[in-house]
């Protein structure tokens, strides 16, 4: 058997490894990654181009960095976003849960709404990584359990990330994992464009008998640097409006039921 090098990794690995240093470093150069991942300026500048569509990194010259609060845009501002169609979606989302069930629910704009909804259905045990939807449920009362995982804490999004979020994850078992995405793809699947609540969402779908995801029709055909999901794993998309094209054939094809 021949042995040599090992393979340079193919754009999709090399793009979230790109994303991932780009988080960790604050910023990175064209120079850098091209002599880490052992190719040319040009393919790395394409990387980049592409991350940056996506809304995970910023170009700038010579490299890229973070992007600033504003180019995410802030959790109020995401809230007024599209605000009928994700009360539309929070509406659907409350009819698939019925009252004594355990539900993880992750941080989002439209997850918020949800709980809104989800709230007036009793006796419930809900587990969120979210102190906004915590204090939605608990001022809802109706016998329902609020668990608040613990972690790092983001103040814009009011939520708590990383390693302790995870490990408190794997201490409980769902009947449901609601978690809204950055983007929904044929290919891709479900992703994300941050880092830390993409591992969440990932931890609380491992621990879930069922996913439902809550994502708005601008979120079709996009893909986002981290990885969520495949389609397959999703029980229950819920959604303003019906997929059309690539994407619907691929959720028809797993089994995914649309709502």
């Amino acid at each position: 058997m021949l042995r040599g090098r090992a393979r340079p990794p193919g754009p999709r690995l090399r793009q979230e490894k790109i994303a991932e240093a780009v988080r960790r470093q604050g910023r990175v150069s064209v120079e850098q990654l091209a002599a880490r991942f052992r190719t040319s300026h040009e393919t790395i500048r394409r990387d980049l181009s592409a991350l940056a569509e996506a809304g995970a990194v910023l170009k700038v010259h010579g490299g890229a960095r973070l992007p600033g609060r504003q180019e995410e845009g802030p959790f109020r501002e995401r809230m007024a976003i599209n605000a009928v169609g994700k009360r539309v979606i929070a509406e659907k989302v409350a009819g698939l849960i019925a009252p004594g069930e355990t539900l993880f629910i992750d941080t989002g704009s439209t997850t918020l709404m949800c709980a809104e909804e989800i709230g007036k259905i009793a006796g419930l045990t809900v587990v969120t990584n979210s102190t906004r939807i915590a204090a939605v449920l608990a001022e809802r009362g109706n016998r329902t359990a609020v668990f608040l995982l613990g972690g790092r804490f983001d103040g814009d999004n009011q939520e708590t990330v990383g390693p302790t979020a995870i490990a408190e994850i794997q201490g409980f078992h769902a009947d449901h994992a609601l978690i809204t995405v950055g983007a929904l793809d044929a290919g891709a699947g479900a992703s994300d464009y941050n880092f830390d609540e993409a591992q969440v969402a990932r931890a609380m779908l491992d621990n879930a008998d069922g996913l439902i995801v809550a994502a708005d029709a601008s979120k079709f055909e996009r893909r986002a640097a981290f990885t969520v999901c495949p389609l397959a794993r999703i029980t229950a998309l819920v959604t303003d409006r019906e997929p059309q094209g690539r994407l619907a054939a691929a959720l028809s094809a797993v089994g995914a039921v649309v709502h």
